[in-house]
């Protein structure tokens, strides 16, 4: 991926010299390209799975994502598998091996974490409703990093970590080691870096396990929560709309976004009596993963039988065994 990250690089530095040129012009030019420019919308970068071909692989389902991973959490059946063991950026889906580490730690939860500079995001320039100089708890960042996937509350958690980020991050490293997830590397805990990459057999794996903490469960699943930011109270939500609907019984869930990771979700869900692990990576557009899901909920749900009798939908590679 070195050629496609530098192609990148170059059509930034092509557009910072076109911005500099375009500033010296008189005012009327100026104009006429501003007007130009509110035409022609720049071309939204690619992810990795549709530079690598993956998107133009066929399943039965349609499926909207280039990659996707269902199987049985209790029998470790696989039910579904397409390009499962593709190795791609996981964007936020970071921050579940970050939640994790962090309720592993036993620290307190009460202890209080004030936002800083070093948390802002350099990387994509994101956005965070939590100010420089913001303080809340640490309970309460991990509250936000997992459901609402709040950028600076996850880098604060490993900031604030005995040993600091660069440990933090080494720990996440052997934890995937431990977990048995060899195509998993991360280099920050919130996902905004694209060398935060796995496969959706390894985040089957990390869902399996994290789905056994109790507070995990609880704080991926929480449909809103309310902190406060200085002298105001503000509002989060789920980043996963699933959660509040009454058809799905969800019991862990992750969402994740960066363009070149495109967008991507980790559940584990019950469906048909059966507790399922999903996974979805790199699908085309923002609700499209929501609908993958509820697709393969609908095959589930519509073919008990076949299912039973241990017939997985297959699109590259065999059937393949979850870590314990």
């Amino acid at each position: 991926m070195v050629w496609a990250s530098a192609s990148f690089a170059a059509q930034d530095s092509k557009r910072g010299t076109l911005g500099a040129s375009s500033s010296k012009r008189a005012p009327s030019q100026a104009i006429v390209k501003r007007k130009a420019k509110k035409i022609a919308a720049a071309p939204t970068r690619p992810s990795y799975g549709s530079m690598a071909g993956l998107k133009s692989a066929p399943d039965a389902l349609a499926l909207k994502s280039s990659v996707a991973f269902v199987i049985d959490q209790d029998t470790k059946e696989v039910l579904l598998h397409k390009n499962e063991l593709a190795v791609l950026p996981i964007a936020s889906l970071t921050k579940l091996m970050t939640g994790v580490l962090i309720s592993e730690a036993r620290l307190p939860m009460d202890e209080l974490i004030t936002i800083s500079q070093d948390d802002v995001d350099t990387e994509k320039g994101s956005r965070s409703r939590l100010t420089v100089g913001t303080v809340l708890s640490r309970g309460e960042l991990l509250h936000l990093a997992l459901m609402s996937s709040e950028n600076r509350a996850a880098h604060a958690l490993g900031r604030t970590f005995p040993g600091g980020i660069v440990n933090f991050v080494g720990l996440m490293n052997i934890k995937a080691g431990e977990l048995g997830m060899p195509a998993t590397s991360y280099v920050e805990p919130t996902g905004l870096s694209s060398r935060n990459q796995s496969s959706a057999r390894d985040l089957a794996t990390l869902v399996n396990y994290a789905y056994a903490d109790p507070m995990l469960r609880t704080l991926t699943t929480s449909p809103g929560y309310q902190v406060a930011v200085g002298r105001r109270t503000v509002q989060f939500n789920n980043t996963n709309r699933l959660v509040k609907s009454p058809a799905w019984d969800i019991g862990l869930q992750k969402t994740g976004y960066i363009s070149e990771a495109g967008q991507c979700l980790v559940m584990q869900a019950k469906v048909s009596g059966r507790k399922l692990i999903m996974v979805f990576l790199d699908s085309a557009g923002k609700l499209s993963r929501i609908g993958d899901a509820e697709r393969v909920k609908r095959w589930v749900e519509s073919n008990p039988a076949s299912l039973s009798r241990g017939t997985p939908l297959a699109q590259a590679g065999g059937p393949v065994a979850l870590s314990n």
